[in-house]
């Protein structure tokens, strides 16, 4: 494929971040006796990126786990466009630990490989979940946290949703973007943390022998990325999920959140200190 997808700084950021903890991720697991661990990217691309500034090619995720000093006991790379999953069955042809998959990642990790990654069995797996757009299912994010077994990385696209869902009403939004926003939320209580109540016009009605007039005003995307993170906590049934990492361009603007999530102490202490550094930087 001679056209790869061109990616900013904050994307080289991201893959920094992603393979400085599958390093040790995948350290501490190979010295576990019994222990089997896997790397899994769900919208994995071709393999490769062109540097938008520079034109350089940098390796993406894949390629970045396929060379940690640890190697995971196996590889799963899942994308629904034909030209990524041939370039990266290309790359990959000669590793016997890779599975490439072609199609959608929603079904494919329930249904395939998400079961290869059992806690009873003593099986582990780092999910790299990177969306394009809101593709992505809410059923996959709370099957992995019940699983226990799987930690993930999700990079939580709130430029995209606020520019295709961030409307006063929810009759205002399109269906299609209703109905993705939903999925990936899991329920619609995406647009009250889109559009959280003011308390304080709730408890003056009242008081004025009023009706309670409820004012609405637009989350910021701290608040609204902090508010999924909430429901992973919750209903996604992850233990520990800290405060996630904003991406933001060349202006400022944020154009994603990148979360981790797990049930595992020692990973949480890990992504949180690899956190730190990027926040101060």
């Amino acid at each position: 494929m001679s056209d790869l997808d061109e990616i900013g700084d904050w994307s080289i950021d991201k893959l920094a971040i992603l393979r400085a903890y599958a390093e040790q991720y995948s350290r501490i697991l190979k010295n576990q006796p019994f222990l089997s661990c896997g790397y899994i990217d769900a919208f994995a691309g071709a393999g490769e990126h062109k540097r938008k500034a520079t034109g350089e090619i940098v390796p993406g995720s894949p390629v970045n786990a396929l060379h940690v000093s640890h190697a995971f006991d196996e590889y799963h790379f899942i994308d629904v466009d034909p030209d990524r999953v041939a370039r990266l069955r290309e790359i990959t042809h000669e590793n016997p630990r890779v599975s490439v998959h072609h199609g959608d990642c929603n079904r494919i990790l329930l249904d395939t490989v998400f079961p290869r990654f059992r806690y009873e069995q003593r099986r582990r797996a780092l999910c790299f979940l990177d969306p394009y757009g809101t593709h992505l299912h809410w059923e996959i994010m709370a099957t992995a946290g019940l699983m226990k077994s799987v930690e993930i990385f999700l990079n939580f696209p709130v430029n995209d949703m606020n520019r295709n869902a961030k409307r006063w009403s929810l009759t205002e939004v399109s269906q299609k973007e209703r109905e993705r926003m939903t999925a990936f939320w899991g329920d619609e209580s995406w647009h009250k943390a889109m559009f959280p109540p003011d308390p304080q016009s709730n408890f003056l009605g009242p008081l004025l022998g009023q009706e309670a007039v409820v004012e609405r005003e637009k989350a910021a995307n701290d608040s609204f990325a902090k508010a999924f993170g909430r429901r992973l906590r919750g209903a996604g049934g992850f233990t520990y999920v800290p405060d996630p990492v904003p991406m933001r361009n060349s202006r400022n603007s944020e154009l994603y959140y990148l979360f981790f999530a797990s049930n595992n102490a020692t990973g949480a202490k890990i992504a949180n200190a690899i956190f730190s550094h990027y926040r101060r930087s």
